[in-house]
């Protein structure tokens, strides 16, 4: 293959089931939204179910329709909606519903009548993200309106949960004021009459560092892949994680050059000696950032080296120096990191961002290979 993205779905089971060891007394969902975060969401979603995730959860309608098409029949949460959405047919396919206003809420009990099954649904509170969430001011109205629509047998509030803002920031003292406000929300809801199946407020980082924050539920979303959330979070080995991923290449030209030879648009490398040119296919049109440009590192005939002048749309260089390579070599851009190989980490740190937007940005161009789909 021209390029591969190797997905190990022994490692995403093994993370389920640390992740599950983080937060024993809770059950687990699976955030598998923006196609699994670029590892594919339909297998592994199956491999997080394998490993006891009793619940999956997706951000668009779009998402939790595929998974349903190809075969998931366990809970499923699908949280980010605008007006006019297919409501009626998440409620026809036993998908539970966000709502973090009253507008959402009028539009599922509409679709519930006109379905006649019962919706379920998740009311979101906004503790503090200040994104997605019903305000504080106007939660009692939200509560009281899906009381009526529970009464009516329109609506089953299954749900009550809000997000974290800084939980990847250990010790922020945001995370302990969005636990306040949340068990403020959860007091209006009880006191109004709800009793959700599940409360749930903890992503990733919270999963793995605050438990007072696991209540029934947790959404571990990027360390289901075997990243940690944030380097202030620990690293993916110290949190017992194993990144999924493998993203490599075959070098498809390596070439002699002389000295003062300019490499790729612009000329921002020149040569400083002879040496020889590696050039792998991978480039911003497979979803690599172009800003990782000079920085970003790939292990080539057994050592580290970094993109050698502008990462191109298909394509970057490697000055190998004088080392001796073949088309046809493999070029590992990121993986585990346990056979010297960078990590989406490394990456992120070249290009200025986080491992989340690394992984999430591999694009369908680079086929997905499974590996240990078998339990």
């Amino acid at each position: 293959m021209r390029a591969r993205a190797e997905i190990d779905l022994a490692a995403v089971r093994d993370n389920v089931r640390t992740l599950r060891g983080y937060a024993p007394r809770a059950e687990l969902m699976a955030v598998v939204k923006a196609d699994g975060y670029g590892h594919g969401a339909q297998p592994c979603a199956r491999a997080a179910r394998q490993a006891g995730a009793t619940w999956i959860g997706t951000a668009t309608p779009q998402e939790a329709f595929a998974l349903r098409d190809a075969g998931d029949r366990g809970r499923l949460l699908c949280w980010l909606w605008t007006p006019g959405g297919p409501w009626q047919e998440a409620i026809r396919r036993d998908i539970d519903v966000s709502a973090s206003g009253t507008w959402a809420l009028t539009e599922i009990v509409a679709a519930a009548r006109a379905t006649g099954r019962t919706a379920r649904v998740h009311l979101k509170a906004d503790t503090g993200l200040g994104r997605g969430g019903c305000q504080p001011a106007d939660w009692p109205r939200l509560v009281a309106a899906a009381r009526a629509a529970e009464a009516e047998g329109a609506a089953r509030v299954t749900g009550v949960w809000s997000h974290f803002a800084c939980a990847d920031e250990p010790g922020h003292p945001a995370n302990a004021a969005q636990l306040a406000a949340f068990h403020t929300a959860l007091s209006v809801a009880e006191r109004a009459g709800l009793d959700p199946e599940v409360r749930h407020h903890a992503n990733s980082p919270a999963t793995l560092t605050l438990p007072s924050s696991h209540f029934d539920l947790v959404r571990p979303g990027v360390s289901v892949y075997g990243l940690s959330p944030s380097p202030e979070v620990g690293t993916a080995a110290s949190l017992g994680l194993r990144p999924a991923m493998t993203l490599s290449a075959s070098l498809a030209l390596v070439k002699r050059v002389p000295g003062g030879h300019g490499v790729s648009y612009g000329h921002t490398y020149t040569t400083p000696g002879e040496t020889t040119l590696g050039l792998v296919p991978l480039g911003y049109g497979d979803g690599l950032p172009r800003h990782a440009s000079g920085g970003g590192p790939v292990l080539v005939a057994g050592e580290w080296r970094t993109v050698t002048g502008r990462l191109a749309m298909d394509q970057f260089v490697v000055d190998l120096g004088g080392d001796s390579a073949s088309a046809g070599d493999r070029a590992v851009l990121f993986g585990p990191g346990d056979q010297g190989e960078p990590t989406a980490e490394d990456w992120a740190r070249a290009a200025g961002t986080i491992s989340y937007e690394i992984v999430t940005r591999i694009s369908p161009r680079v086929p997905r290979v499974y590996a240990n789909q078998d339990v």
